[in-house]
This record gives C-alpha cells, sequence and structure tokens, in this order.
C-alpha cells in the first residue's frame, strides 16, 4: 500500500448534497456514517466521514464548496453523489457530463490519486415520491432525466477506473412508501439510507482491502 496513503488510512470524504448530508435524519442515519460504521463492523479501520455536502447543491456548487473547505487529501476514501439538483433545476446534460467528471477528478486527487478508493452512488429518482406528485412532476420524465445523468457519471467512472453503484432501482421500488421517507416526502429515511448502504458496503469492502498500487 502507498505508505502516505496508509499514514491516513482511517480517513473518509463524503460529497454531494442533500442524499449525502442527509435532509431530515441525525447524521448517525445517513449512508456515509452508516457505511463507515458497516465497515468497522468489519473489521475495516475508518473513521466516520467529513461532509461536504449541503441540500440544493448542483455540481458547480459543490465544487465552489470544496474550494472553500480546502480538504487536505490523501483520504482512504472518497464517495461522490451529486446530480439530482441539476435534473431538477433542468440544467443541461453536457454541462452535468463536464462538471461532474472535473469533481471526478478531485476526488481521485483527495484520494490520493487513487481512483480505487473512490465510491460514485448514482442519483436516486426523486420521480416516484408523494413530494413529486404533490408538485404535479411527470414521472416518467423525471426517470428518464435521472437515467440520462446516471448513465453520464457511469460512463465517466468507467473512463478513470471508478467504482459505480447503482441505488437508482432501490430508490424506485420504495420511491411512495412512507417509511422510506422523511416527513417532507421526498428525502430518504435512514432505512432507505440502510438499504444504499447495504448495496455499497461490498463494494467499499472491495476497495479498501485493496492495496492502492495494487
Amino acid at each position: 500500500m502507498d505508505p502516505i496513503l496508509s499514514a491516513t488510512s482511517s480517513r473518509y470524504l463524503a460529497l454531494g448534497d442533500s442524499y449525502t448530508i442527509g435532509e431530515g435524519v441525525p447524521a448517525s442515519g445517513t449512508w456515509p456514517y452508516q457505511l463507515a460504521a458497516a465497515l468497522r463492523a468489519q473489521g475495516i479501520d475508518l473513521d466516520d466521514p467529513q461532509v461536504i455536502a449541503t441540500t440544493g447543491w448542483t455540481t458547480d456548487e459543490l465544487a465552489a464548496a470544496i474550494d472553500e473547505a480546502a480538504p487536505q487529501g490523501p483520504f482512504a476514501l472518497v464517495s461522490l453523489l451529486i446530480g439530482v439538483n441539476n435534473q431538477y433545476r433542468g440544467r443541461p446534460l453536457a454541462e452535468y457530463r463536464q462538471q461532474f467528471e472535473q469533481l471526478l477528478q478531485r476526488a481521485i486527487a483527495l484520494a490520493g490519486e487513487h481512483p480505487g478508493h473512490v465510491l460514485v452512488l448514482s442519483t436516486p429518482d426523486w420521480g416516484f415520491t408523494p413530494y413529486a406528485q404533490a408538485h404535479d412532476r411527470d414521472a416518467a420524465q423525471v426517470a428518464r432525466e435521472i437515467d440520462d445523468f446516471n448513465a453520464a457519471a457511469r460512463a465517466c467512472c468507467g473512463d478513470y477506473g471508478v467504482a459505480f453503484v447503482d441505488i437508482t432501482p432501490t430508490s424506485r421500488e420504495d420511491g411512495a412508501n412512507p417509511a422510506m421517507l422523511v416527513e417532507d416526502g421526498l428525502h430518504p429515511s435512514a432505512l432507505m439510507y440502510q438499504r444504499w448502504t447495504e448495496q455499497a458496503l461490498p463494494v467499499a469492502v472491495q476497495l479498501l482491502q485493496t492495496p492502492a498500487d495494487g
């Protein structure tokens, strides 16, 4: 393992928006915190995450926040989940593709230039939620646009050798289930984040058990 990375092997940086900060749930219920706890339960030394995320952020707003926070790598794990607000605001797919790639490059740099220590989660589909229904949003259109954004992110991850975990089908399966949402009828509950964690966990275990130079 890279000697610099091994010296800071317990640090985790989580980058994103409301789905990372966990709008409406305690920090311990968010998927990054649940993931860190699940990894520790499997004997992998990982701190609770340093989080750079705020509800409503788009890709460019996350980039500006990273500039301001100036996190110092290397981190053993960097996660990235961003895009829903680009889609929600009707921002162009081409813009998202370019800005996502720039964020992915920064995530890799913060992971000590090791793409194998970066984990990307897909953008969930909010079009099935009670919030979307109450605001007369076209669920089929939202789904198509989310799929397009996720396809761009997945392709970019493939280009850089970064793990991509597709939690979007899970968000669709239970998108209207009140138990899987907080009171606003839009954002996931800790139970939904638990399902995402279950999907991300085996991938994260493999990443963290693989030498950084392997």
